[in-house]
């Protein structure tokens, strides 16, 4: 067992798979709070103060959604962590999910060894040196986990930001999909999940938004490389 101070919120999760994800949580010695109705997640949000939340997207529909972006707008810095529960991994789902400001997914069937580990990875301490990458324009702050284009401050989620962080650490070398989800994710998604290439297209989404040429390039049946052209 571990002693950890991390609240972990869950919202809208089924009454049965909560008690279960809460016992799991327990015995890695996470404390853990359940919101049955998203009607509430709002007001327990502002009073837990959660260091995570878990929301089941199938259960919380539309209004899930709404909640993410309300808690994004209230936390710029994304120091709240928000992991999806879903019961259709596609595309459109994680691109609903990470245009709500969610950091990552979870595909039930809940299994809780793969649970523990998403959640461990995100929760543990992080003590990052206070130095910064830079990258053409690009300058990314470690300590800080902010990002600079030209001045201008980006926000990133913490999955943008361990994707990018990767990047600009082996500029011009090309990387496989296999290497950045060994990496980055630091755990095995299986199959032919394309999670990759929905987080490559929210970074570009937010590199390229003032016309900045395009950095992250493709590298068709490899993977992707940081570069100038």
């Amino acid at each position: 067992m571990t002693t950890n101070d991390a609240c972990i919120l869950l919202v809208n999760v089924e009454e049965t798979l909560a008690g279960e994800i809460c016992r799991d949580l327990k015995m890695m010695g996470y404390v853990s709070f359940t919101v049955p109705k998203i009607q509430l997640a709002m007001t327990e949000f502002k009073l837990r103060q959660p260091q995570m939340i878990i929301l089941d997207r199938s259960l919380a529909g539309i209004a899930g959604l709404n909640f993410c972006r309300e808690v994004r707008m209230m936390d710029n810095n994304h120091r709240v962590l928000i992991l999806m529960l879903l019961v259709e991994e596609t595309l459109e789902e994680r691109v609903a999910c990470l245009d709500a400001g969610a950091d990552d997914y979870l595909k039930l069937p809940y299994y809780g060894k793969e649970f523990l580990r998403l959640v461990q990875f995100y929760l543990q301490p992080v003590s990052l040196p206070k130095e910064q990458l830079r990258f053409v324009d690009l300058v990314l702050d470690l300590s800080t986990r902010r990002l600079l284009i030209e001045n201008r401050a980006i926000d990133l989620t913490m999955k943008e930001f361990e994707l990018l962080k990767y990047l600009m650490s082996h500029p011009g070398e090309v990387l496989s999909r296999n290497r950045i989800l060994e990496n980055v994710w630091g755990y095995d998604f299986g199959g032919e999940s394309n999670v990759i290439e929905v987080y490559i297209r929210y970074l570009r989404l937010k590199l390229e938004a003032e016309g900045q040429k395009r950095i992250i390039q493709t590298v068709r049946g490899v993977g992707y490389v940081l570069r100038e052209n």
